[in-house]
């Protein structure tokens, strides 16, 4: 929205009996008086007359059910989610100003209402319905501000008798449209409303600066959703030249090419000067079933993430005659998001390739933090179920009770909050696509058996029903704990382990694959300056040096939230030692190279030395952050000749020496 509000948008209090009087000359069939009435009610009235609007209307229909209203704002759910803030505040801001703020979505369906509670207005808002599920569109309703400015896209008061129906006319409201910020079309209104003795002038300029922030909010949402899709999607993008790529929103409208759009779309015989297609969008945040004619199906990927449909990929051969060619599955360049040299890395991507092709169970096993998660999308990307949906579930995140209805889904009733209706679960929304259970290993013992069965039979029960439902997916696990002392210490069924390690895969922490730091690091330069839109920084050689030794106890997500800060927060063009944070610097200890120390045991002598001088100098508390025996900790101090110029008692009382 911007610009002025156009003067003839407001309302002029004061003429109410002449504008009646114009209402009545209207109704009789003698036209109403200009020069009293303005030009924008005049249209409305017109407008309501062609449509045959009942004048003797004195309330909007009844509002919708509970369950059809749930359902539209599950629809409407980007449009609430960005009102939610400003319907928030009016809650408190408009206490006892005798009117109340409205949200609606585009057909004038009021999604919430927030304002005044008092019992002279609750009354009224009852009588006159408006409530959540009612529709104020101005078909329906005839003149008022909600249903008229959706009508003209501009924003309105509508004072009193300026209203065409007879029983709404001790009303004066103002509205403004929310428009999408991308596009510009219409998605709902903003409106206050109250009694005709609450009118006041500035009560539109607050219509059209709330509806102005919810406009701000959904900007913001669309670029979070964006950058998820561009996240998610860069591991399914081809890495030749050999085709057209084209990323969709979810409302279906292109934003991103590997090439210059328009010239794509003509070469793929798109209609001249469109870019947005609704058939590949999905107003409920789902993908469609449906596709433009001159897109084939084998070309588009949805990209689905929990649940949320984030957009579409279009890869289109460039050639009319690959144009022919059957969709590719198993695609090659599905882990080409994880950034390795070492050859364990190596090692644990060519299984997870392998393997992809197959239904197996993948068990994927590491620290917190190595990259499990990416792992999974590139076995889902390389599997022929890559067009399927990708459903994520971290078991470690939720009480018991939360993470089973989340899991198996639930009936209406099945429990006190349950939704009306019931609701489908993961497992089920994952069928014919993968599912990945991260962290499995703190799925609650009572429900492992039930988990198990899902995997045995292909059968899903939800809560409280005795329906069987069939599900296909293939099962990616994750964990970062050792699952055989789980199994032995009775927290973690012994066939349901052997049901998930078919194909266990064991990711390599960060201190293992030193070589890949590097790599690693340009990547999340690169992204950062993408994200953050960022100038040209770099590392100096001996930070990289610096970042190589450190043994990074949260993994990769630890070096790609300290190169995001550095990137943020440091001052000139390259990032020094001197820029990074205390734990990362190198260690000051005395310690002197023993001659012919292999990468391992020079790795080993420095992860000792800074183990030891986080402990204060304490052998016995080094050992122990080690998980080795004090006297092998000795011995390797001798062996690296460190000597650090500490002095501390160990828990015997007796000075610490080596």
């Amino acid at each position: 929205m911007s610009g002025q509000t156009p003067e003839d948008a407001f309302a002029h209090p004061g003429i109410e009996r002449d504008v009646l009087t114009s209402w009545e000359d209207f109704m009789s069939g003698n036209g109403s008086r200009g020069q009293i009435v303005r030009a924008a009610i005049n249209q409305s009235w017109r407008r309501c007359r062609q449509s045959e609007v009942d004048y003797r209307l004195d309330q909007a229909p009844t509002p919708m059910n509970e369950d059809r209203l749930q359902r539209l704002l599950d629809k409407r759910s980007r449009l609430a989610q960005a009102g939610a803030s400003t319907m928030a505040l009016a809650r408190d801001y408009m206490r006892e100003t005798g009117t109340v703020m409205v949200l609606t979505d585009i057909d004038g369906i009021v999604l919430r209402l927030e304002g005044d509670t008092t019992v002279a207005l609750r009354d009224a808002v009852e009588k006159t319905h408006l409530l959540p599920g009612s529709t104020w569109s101005e078909g329906i309703c005839g003149t008022n501000a909600i249903g008229t400015a959706l009508q003209t896209g501009q924003s309105i008061q509508v004072h009193a008798t300026e209203h065409f129906c007879a029983g709404i006319q001790r009303w004066t409201c103002s509205a403004a449209v929310i428009r999408d910020p991308i596009d510009g079309a219409i998605m709902g209104a903003i409106d206050i409303s109250g009694l005709s003795v609450s009118y006041a002038r500035q009560a539109l300029a607050l219509a059209v600066s709330a509806a102005a922030r919810i406009e701000a909010h959904l900007f913001q949402l669309e670029l979070d959703a964006r950058y998820r899709f561009l996240d998610r999607c860069l591991w399914i993008l081809p890495a030749s030249d050999r085709h057209h790529t084209v990323l969709f929103d979810s409302a279906g409208r292109a934003f991103k090419a590997n090439g210059e759009m328009s010239q794509i779309m003509r070469d793929l015989g798109a209609p001249q000067g469109q870019s947005a297609f609704p058939q590949l969008g999905g107003n409920d945040r789902r993908p469609s079933n449906a596709r433009p004619p001159w897109i084939r199906a084998e070309w588009l990927r949805p990209v689905v993430h929990q649940g949320e449909y984030l957009g579409t990929v279009m890869v289109a051969p460039k050639s009319a005659a690959s144009r022919r060619l059957a969709p590719a599955r198993g695609d090659i360049n599905a882990f080409a998001n994880i950034i390795h040299r070492s050859a364990k890395m190596a090692g644990a991507v060519e299984t997870c390739r392998r393997v992809a092709t197959t239904s197996a169970p993948v068990l994927l096993l590491g620290e917190t933090g190595v990259g499990k998660e990416i792992f999974a999308q590139g076995v889902h990307a390389a599997s022929p179920r890559c067009d399927r949906p990708f459903v994520v579930v971290n078991c470690g995140c939720a009480s018991r009770e939360l993470l089973a209805s989340e899991l198996f889904g639930y009936v209406d009733g099945a429990f006190t909050g349950a939704r009306r209706g019931g609701a489908a679960g993961k497992i089920e929304a994952a069928s014919g696509g993968t599912l990945f259970l991260d962290e499995i290993g703190e799925l609650p013992l009572d429900l492992q058996p039930m988990l198990l069965r899902v995997l045995e039979s292909g059968e899903i029960s939800r809560i409280g029903e005795t329906t069987v439902r069939k599900v296909d997916f293939r099962l990616i696990a994750a964990t970062n704990r050792d699952l055989r002392a789980e199994v032995d210490a009775q927290r973690f069924r012994k066939d349901l382990f052997y049901r998930l390690a078919v194909v266990p895969v064991v990711i390599p922490p960060l201190r293992e694959r030193s070589e890949d730091v590097p790599d690693l690091v340009d990547h999340f330069v690169t992204r950062a300056r993408l994200r953050y839109g960022l100038g040209d920084r770099r590392f100096a050689a001996d930070t990289l040096a610096s970042l190589a030794r450190h043994d990074w106890p949260g993994n990769v997500r630890e070096l790609r939230n300290l190169v995001e800060s550095l990137m943020l927060t440091s001052g000139g063009e390259e990032i020094t030692p001197s820029d990074l944070p205390n734990m990362v610097r190198p260690m000051k200890l005395s310690c002197e190279s023993e001659p012919g120390l292999s990468l391992a045991e020079a790795s080993e002598r420095d992860l000792i030395a800074r183990t030891l001088k986080s402990s204060g100098g304490n052998v016995t508390a080094t050992a122990a952050a080690l998980g080795l025996a004090k006297s092998t900790v000795y011995a390797k101090l001798r062996r690296y000749r460190i000597r650090p110029n500490l002095s501390s008692a160990d828990q015997s009382g007796r000075s610490e020496e080596f």
